[in-house]
């Protein structure tokens, strides 16, 4: 049973580490209790009060306090500086009054404008004008002794500076432990060690004018110093590194959750100032109407950004921009979001339950494991977001949708869905049920529907136990086409992706690799036809009137073609990868078999019956062929062709035009095999006989 510790007093306890799933701290004072890489999944803080015990907010204000004092003492040096220009006793020259006075002021102008990260561009702007307002000074012969202070002057404006920041920095860290009085306290003390400094500084003056004219200059600087501890506290991001320092000091010996798993825990009104998020889980946890969350150290969480701070704790983002927003485990149940922009936000494991998203922009959101249970969807727009069947969209209230963010150019078509009308109840969630159980194989250069084939059968040979089917094809135009392929709610969608890319680019290699053998094939023989035709010529023209024998259904008979009306015979015309006859039709695959049989036997038998030679390695390989039912008919007879081709070459193996068609023969064998499962018997044969074939016909 889950611990119970409502309304009890639990300062500083520590719970360093402890499984405390779903327990119960509400209204609990758990100020300065440690819960340092605590499981806390389901816990309930809501009304808790976290952040400083009492002790500890008076010994962090003490300090600041004297920080501040001791700042606004080193700031009286500036004082002392300009007060120089109305008192000669201070020193024999103004000059390092006046400096004091351009450098004050451009870092004051700068500082405002653009924050103290430009500090170092304010100082260097400064000294540069006070170098070359003392080389003027030089030119026109004044005494070089206002250079040397020049140069002293410099080292010595880093003290008060420094003193500036230290101001502003205690100011901050006094608000973020208590109340604005905290502020008011911290500049006081700048005041104070200011005016004692002036008095000290200055003191050895008979003229009262210089510690007056010190003590008000170290005054000024003080309250400047207070107005950037202001600014930082209510969230001016040109001081938001003086913030982070004065919450991170202030969160010392607060409520500690750092390392915490606080999945799904609940903070609903709970005071968090003061407390330690850093590196804590904050899946789903509930921050709805938290007080003083802005006050807690959150480093670089989904907390960090005020924005979404605001709307994790407010819920309220209607027609606000949260474009490309790190919303990652948000929880945003019943949150207001009509017309909000979350194009390309990762929503990844947030949750929506319940939440008005009408007319939102969803275009390419991460909504993988998001939950938009009951969520009200009507005109939103869903352009290619990404979800998964992790993502929850049970009892959606959705009346029409968008699948486009901007019209089709010359139209105002946004893809709507529905068409026309509207959705009935639980449509919404059954049109994107197909999204969420198929894998969508996006193709951006047409297909090659053979590649295609035989991948796809070999992804399902590798995944026996995974049920796949093509769902649908659709073509985008500009040669994209997405074949969408069903699959099992519980399968592993990347995995089957992954092997089908990868056998796809496989099988597509293969194919190039066979259309590159032909086309190769086809210019050998069209060289070889051309060298026989050249040798020939004269024969023909001898033969020219006498009769011809044409082979006819694999008999040959002499006939006079003069005198011949017989419509019947075939003449058989040779091609690469298919015999095709006189009418244009293609052999059967028993008439090629029988072909390259004949063709075979005409080799000479091996004289070893132990060793098999050119004719029984051609044998076993025909056979090999004709017995595998993985290969398609159509590549069966093409690879036919080749043994013929290859038994052809085996006649007159020391020719080069039978080596030339014998190596194109072997390429085009290999090439058609390739597709095949690397398992399958005919692979294992060929890849033990092409390489005896080749050295038998001395190819190497």
């Amino acid at each position: 049973m889950p611990a119970d510790y409502t309304d009890q007093n639990l300062q500083g306890r520590s719970f360093k580490g402890q499984n405390l799933t779903g327990a119960n701290f509400s209204k609990a004072d758990i100020r300065g209790a440690d819960f340092s890489n605590t499981i806390l999944k389901d816990a309930d803080f809501t009304c808790a009060k976290a952040g400083l015990q009492k002790r500890w907010v008076i010994g962090l204000l003490i300090i600041s306090w004297l920080l501040s004092a001791l700042s606004g003492f080193l700031s009286t040096l500036v004082g002392v500086l300009i007060a120089s220009i109305f008192a000669a006793r201070i020193t024999q020259n103004p000059i390092t009054g006046v400096a004091a006075l351009i450098v004050l002021a451009v870092f004051c102008i700068l500082t405002i404008r653009k924050g103290l990260t430009a500090i170092a561009f304010a100082v260097a702007i400064a000294v540069a004008i006070v170098i070359g307002f003392a080389v003027a000074i030089i030119i026109f012969k004044a005494s070089l002794v206002g250079f040397a202070g020049v140069l002293t002057f410099v080292g010595a404006m880093s003290i008060p500076i420094a003193g500036v920041i230290a101001v502003a920095i205690a100011g901050a860290i006094a608000g973020a432990i208590a109340k604005a009085e905290a502020i008011a306290g911290a500049i006081v003390g700048g005041i104070v060690g200011a005016i004692v400094g002036a008095i000290v500084k200055a003191g050895a003056n008979t003229e009262a004018g210089v510690i007056a004219i010190t003590g008000v200059a170290a005054v000024a600087i003080t309250q400047f110093s207070g107005y950037i501890a202001w600014r930082s506290l209510v969230g001016d991001e040109k001081y938001a590194w003086v913030r982070s320092f004065a919450i991170a000091f202030a969160a010392i010996g607060g409520t500690s959750f750092c390392g915490a798993d606080l999945t799904n825990a609940n903070f609903t009104r709970a005071t968090l100032k003061n407390t330690d998020f850093r590196e804590a889980n904050l899946t789903r946890t509930c921050f709805y109407k938290a007080k003083k969350l802005d006050f807690a150290r959150v480093d670089n969480l989904i907390l960090a950004n005020r924005a979404i701070l605001n709307l994790l704790v407010t819920r309220k983002g209607e027609g606000k921009s949260y474009a490309g927003a790190k919303l990652k485990g948000a929880n945003l149940i019943q949150a207001e979001l009509r017309g909000a922009i979350l194009k390309n936000a990762d929503i990844t494991e947030a949750t929506f339950q319940g939440a008005c998203l009408e007319e939102a922009n969803l275009t390419l959101a991460q909504a993988v494991g998001t939950n938009f249970t009951s969520a009200q969807m009507t005109g939103a727009c869903v352009e290619a977001w990404n979800i998964e069947s992790t993502t929850k969209l049970d009892s959606v209230d959705c009346r029409f949708i968008y699948l486009l963010e901007n019209p089709k150019p010359g139209t105002d078509d946004r893809e709507r869905r529905p068409s026309s009308g509207e959705f009935r109840p639980g449509e919404f969630t059954k049109l994107f049920e197909e999204v969420l159980n198929t894998v969508d194989l996006i193709f951006h250069n047409g297909i090659d529907w053979k590649a295609f084939v035989n991948a796809f059968q070999t992804v399902k040979d590798q995944n026996e136990d995974t049920e796949l089917a093509l769902q649908s094809i659709e073509n985008k135009g500009n040669g994209v086409v997405v074949v969408k392929v069903a699959l099992p709610v519980d399968a592993d969608k990347e995995k089957i992706h992954s092997d089908f890319t990868q056998n796809y680019q496989l099988a597509l290699q293969a194919v190039e690799e066979k259309y590159k053998a032909q086309l190769q094939a086809k210019d050998e023989q069209i060289v070889i036809y051309r060298q026989q035709s050249a040798e020939m010529k004269d024969i023909v023209s001898l033969l020219a009137n006498k009769p011809i024998n044409v082979q006819v259904d694999n008999k040959v008979e002499n006939k006079n073609m003069t005198n011949s009306n017989d419509a019947s015979r075939k003449i058989e015309i040779g091609s690469v990868g298919r015999d095709f006859n006189a009418s244009g039709q293609a052999l059967n695959l028993g008439d090629i078999s029988g072909t390259v049989t004949n063709t075979i036997n005409q080799l000479p038998t091996s004289p070893e019956p132990d060793k098999p030679g050119i004719k029984e390695l051609l044998t076993q390989l025909q056979a090999a062929i004709e017995a595998d039912t993985n290969l398609p008919q159509e590549d069966k007879a093409e690879a036919l062709e080749q043994v013929k081709a290859l038994a052809e070459a085996g006649k007159s193996p020391q020719e080069g035009a039978m080596q030339k068609a014998a190596k194109t023969a072997i390429k085009i064998l290999k090439g058609t095999i390739s597709s095949l499962p690397s398992a399958t018997k005919l692979v294992e044969q060929c890849s033990n006989l092409l390489p005896l074939i080749s050295n038998f016909l001395g190819l190497g």
